[in-house]
């Protein structure tokens, strides 16, 4: 009869040795120089988060305090309701102002990717006279405010008969300069062997356009979709000058007058709309936030 052996059998992986802490103390100051610069990044970060996200939650439990609650009486409110979301929409014509405001946001975005698209691809290639100078121009533009213009371009829009129309508030919003050099920092970045290799099989101009810089553009892509929804979505100066009639109200336009009407004039009801007004934007971020960030890293290989 064999005698009992404490040997692990083959093929047992030894047990690991328990971790000792460094008795070097230049090791353990870099270890505290690496936990105190990786909590300073934590607390910076958690700072960020909450001047960020304060205000829209502050917004939010505002919005669902009830009729008699203090607004100022404590930051959770005692009995939430929502309330106030329904007298904002028997207040004013709150869905008539989202559906104009759709529109123009629709026709914004689709614009935007379409032309912005077919500018970018164009600065993007080499080959035809003039194209630094046309950059150069398109670049000059983005130092002029749009208050310095808004004049010319309601005089242009009058002319046109486009006042108090929806076309006339989505016009001057149907391209932006900065989308233009979006799609073209994201058609800079798609490798030239590529293109090259399209070209061999035979593929025109169009054909590169549709089948390979274009999939190889959806987070620019995204980036225009969600900035060009932002912009018409959050417009409230150029509609204020172009529309008269309360029809026509986009949504921004729409809860200037239920901030100003004396029956409802409530920091509540103000609230509810105006997280009425966020709530759009936040789900189209967050459906789109994959392609989004993806999208600022493409733009952020090759300008």
């Amino acid at each position: 009869m064999s005698a009992p052996t404490d040997r692990a059998p083959a093929g047992t992986p030894a047990p690991a040795a328990p971790r000792r802490p460094p008795t070097d103390p230049r090791v353990r100051a870099d270890l505290r120089r690496r936990l105190l610069g990786r909590t300073a990044r934590y607390v910076t970060l958690l700072l960020m988060l909450v001047v960020m996200l304060g205000p829209i939650v502050w917004q939010f439990l505002t919005s669902i305090r009830g009729r008699t609650e203090n607004v100022y009486d404590g930051l959770l409110p005692s009995r939430p309701t929502f309330d106030n979301y329904v007298l904002v929409a028997e207040s004013f014509p709150l869905l008539q102002y989202v559906g104009n405001t759709l529109i123009v946001a629709a026709l914004s975005v689709t614009s935007n990717l379409l032309f912005a698209a077919m500018g970018g691809y164009a600065l993007s290639r080499a080959g035809w006279k003039g194209r630094r100078s046309v950059f150069t121009v398109l670049v000059a533009t983005l130092m002029f405010p749009f208050e310095s213009v808004m004049i010319s371009m309601f005089l242009t829009v009058r002319g046109m008969g486009l006042v108090d129309t929806l076309i006339g508030v989505w016009l001057p919003g149907a391209v932006s300069v900065l989308n233009i050099m979006i799609m073209r920092a994201a058609f800079l970045s798609v490798p030239r062997e590529i293109e090259e290799a399209a070209v061999l099989d035979g593929a025109g101009e169009w054909t590169r356009f549709t089948r390979v810089f274009l999939p190889s553009a959806k987070g620019a892509l995204a980036v225009v979709c969600i900035t060009s929804f932002m912009g018409a979505w959050d417009d409230f100066l150029w509609p204020l000058l172009v529309l008269t009639d309360s029809e026509h109200y986009t949504l921004q336009l729409g809860l200037k007058t239920l901030a100003g009407a004396t029956t409802t004039s409530d920091q509540r009801t103000i609230a509810a709309g105006a997280m009425a007004a966020l709530i759009p934007m936040m789900l189209l971020f967050f459906a789109l936030q994959r392609y989004f960030f993806k999208g600022v890293a493409e733009g952020a290989v090759k300008t």
